[in-house]
Formats: structure tokens, sequence, C-alpha cells
């Protein structure tokens, strides 16, 4: 703790998908998705994009570390990705951030408190369209 100033501040830049490349930021297409560190309704929801879309089409972002919360893309197409998070939802209910390669046409806290079935739809929407 005595050297402070060296600690770096978090670049929020870094969460943008068209920066993830260049900033080598790592996504995992090959996750075990009961091995991961996240809520048990983010698991779920893992779960079931495997289902209907098979393994290795979707790639969770390994940066993002709130236990509430993952960044996916579809394996190629990195620069569209989708923000989900159970933080500040009733239970059970999940929110989304979609984010675009223009972060002028980022959708942010506009999709909250929906059911599994309506961010799933939102998924296949943004990410397979």
């Amino acid at each position: 703790m005595a050297n402070q100033q060296s600690a770096k501040p978090v670049d929020t830049e870094l969460l943008r998908p068209a920066c993830r490349r260049q900033e080598g930021l790592t996504l995992d297409a090959g996750m075990n998705v009961w091995a991961i560190d996240k809520d048990i309704p983010l698991k779920l929801l893992l779960l079931e994009l495997v289902h209907r879309y098979g393994e290795n089409t979707l790639a969770l972002n390994n940066q993002e570390q709130h236990f509430k919360a993952i960044e996916l893309c579809a394996v190629n197409e990195p620069d569209i990705s989708a923000y989900i998070y159970t933080f500040g939802q009733n239970a059970g209910r999940y929110g989304i951030d979609l984010k675009y390669p223009i972060s002028m046409h980022n959708i942010v806290g506009e999709n909250e408190n929906l059911t599994l079935d309506q961010i799933i739809e939102i998924i296949s929407t943004h990410l397979f369209s």
C-alpha cells in the first residue's frame, strides 16, 4: 500500500467491444459453465444458450470480474457484445446492455428486470441476427 501511485486506474474503455482486440482481452469460447465464478441465474442463462446455439458459438469475456455480470459475444463477431447482469434486479431477473462497435449506439440501462425468455430473445436478436 505504500506505493499507491503505481496502481493503474480502471480503464472503462476496455469494456468497449471495439477496444477488445487492441487491448488483448481474451475471450474463452470453450468455457465450462459450472466452473466459472458467477451466480446461478447467469449459469442457467449460459446453459440455455449453449443448449440452443451449441458449444463454441459464444465467447465469454473473461476480464469481467463481477460475480453477477458477464459479457458475451458471438465467436465470429467480437465487436458486438451483450453485458448481462443480475445485480440491481428482482430475483430471477436480468438486465442487459447492448454494445456495438460504435459506442454512441450502445444501449445501456434500458433493458432491466427481464425474464430468462426475454433475455434470450434479446441475445438472439443482438448476437445472431
